[in-house]
């Protein structure tokens, strides 16, 4: 049961995370005298796509770290 919740909030985050992105585009385009040109679109994409798998990647470490004890305080055996 615990990993069909785990995909569930992960499908539920990425819905709200489009949702936002199209109110914040909808918006965007609605004020009027400001648009923004095909690759500027793609360049925000890229970026937001980048930023989001650094800050994965990131965390993804401290959890490795954690785990495996790297973040232990060394002890010697004497």
């Amino acid at each position: 049961m615990k990993p069909v919740l785990s995909w569930a909030a992960v499908v539920a985050a990425g819905i709200v995370i489009l949702v936002i992105g199209f109110l914040i585009a909808t918006v965007w385009t609605s004020i009027g005298d400001s648009e923004i040109s095909p690759a500027g679109w793609l360049a925000m994409g890229l970026g937001i796509l980048l930023t989001l798998a650094l800050g994965i990647g990131l965390m993804a470490l401290v959890f490795l770290s954690n785990r495996r004890g790297y973040d232990e305080i060394g002890h010697r055996d004497e």
